[in-house]
């Protein structure tokens, strides 16, 4: 039997920080009960932002599956589909106009395709699709960025890593997603005293940033396995020093939790060596960026992994975790899976749905039982399809599925 997504399963809606609580070390049980009440009914708006490239095509899935799914437990949702990124550079001139971010922040969740392409490479960096991308994040006031890494049994020969290596990968990358390089000033271009150019960027965190989102991982690691790995670059840079310190200080509150340190680049290699090893991945913004990607492709590929971004309070970031795929755009070649699993992390860390949630996801378990496969992740004896009839299969799955279990 193919095992249930081992995300973290949390009592309460995820987009709130706070509402993580030291007092239970369990996640919310779950149980089947065939003569369950009718669901309530339910409305959420849900801002869509399907991007460029392929975003459009694979957020048009999600959307029908979250529809679906939804409407055997009473929800219905109110969709407000907005610019961002190359889309909005082509439309606005600016690649995240005011009126995306308003209509955001005024949502219950956000569900974001994908940005970028070939053709605003050039642009200057303010006028890049990836700026929209970091203003929305900034906007929002998302800190967190969870990032999970799981080998489903049916896809681990897609793995490019031996079969004994892949199998039984289950991880979580806790990114810190607001700080760092990405935002450290000063930054800039110069010129040196020799006359030439130069380009600086600044590495730099607060204490408090380090704090809240060690706190999340420690939190996430003790809803799992209870092992943290804190990863940084202790043995150079400062920043790193100050990491280690304050995450070595928290651990003394989660004596539940197995913490271990270790080196970036360390990490880079032991995720390919041994990837088991993991459970829980505590890192900064470059660092999990590089790490988190490291990861998906121990799955077999980027296809398949959702992401989640939230913060203290307001509405959570959902999005897979690939890129906008431009080479592949509208041919109906893309790969539908990391934005329907990404969606039902919506559900489940956003709003709180956690059976809308479980369909979703064992849906997409039952279509890869069922052999369909995109380009990224087909193997012989498995049937090819597109991004639409993916959709199609997880729709089907979805209504003849048997129902989730009552919480």
């Amino acid at each position: 039997m193919a095992p249930s997504l081992q995300l973290f399963h949390p009592p309460k809606p995820f987009t709130h920080f706070n509402r993580f609580s030291s007092t239970s070390s369990r996640p919310a049980s779950v149980r089947c009960s065939a003569a369950a009440a009718p669901p309530s009914k339910r409305s959420y708006t849900i801002t869509l932002l399907p991007g460029d490239g392929i975003g459009p095509e694979v957020i048009s899935v999600a959307k029908d599956v979250l529809v679906l799914a939804g409407s055997f437990e009473g929800i219905t949702y109110e969709f407000r589909e907005m610019l961002l990124g190359g889309a909005a550079l082509d439309a606005t001139g600016v690649p995240m106009p005011d009126e995306t971010l308003s209509v955001s922040k005024q949502s219950d969740a956000v569900l974001l395709g994908a940005i970028g392409g070939y053709k605003w490479d050039k642009n200057e960096k303010h006028l890049k699709p990836e700026t929209g991308l970091l203003q929305l994040r900034s906007g929002l006031q998302v800190f967190a960025n969870l990032r999970p890494a799981t080998v489903f049994p049916q896809l681990v020969d897609a793995s490019t890593l031996k079969k004994e290596v892949a199998e039984g990968v289950d991880l979580m990358v806790v990114r810190e997603l607001t700080g760092g390089i990405y935002f450290g000033k000063p930054r800039g271009f110069g010129t040196n005293e020799n006359g030439q150019e130069t380009g600086f960027n600044t590495e730099i965190y607060s204490a408090h940033e380090i704090d809240r989102i060690a706190r999340l991982a420690f939190e996430i690691a003790r809803k799992r396995r209870g092992k943290l790995c804190s990863v940084d670059k202790a043995n150079v840079l400062e920043a790193s020093m100050l990491w280690r310190k304050i995450v070595t200080e928290l651990a003394l509150e989660y004596p539940d939790v197995e913490l271990t340190h270790m080196y970036v680049d360390n990490a880079a290699m032991q995720l390919v060596r041994y990837p088991k090893q993991f459970d829980t991945v505590l890192t900064n913004n470059i660092f999990g960026d590089i790490l988190s990607d490291e990861a998906s492709m121990i799955t077999g590929s980027i296809g398949m992994l959702p992401s989640a971004s939230i913060g203290a309070s307001g509405p959570g970031l959902f999005e897979p975790i690939h890129g906008s795929a431009p080479d592949i755009a509208g041919q109906d070649k893309a790969n539908p899976f990391a934005t329907v699993l990404s969606a039902a992390m919506l559900l489940k860390y956003g709003l709180g749905e956690e059976r809308a949630a479980e369909r979703i996801e064992k849906a997409v378990l039952d279509t890869l039982n069922r052999g369909f496969r995109t380009a990224d992740i087909y193997s012989a004896g498995t049937k090819l399809v597109g991004c639409k009839q993916v959709g199609e299969e997880i729709l089907k799955s979805v209504e003849s599925h048997i129902p989730a279990a009552a919480v």
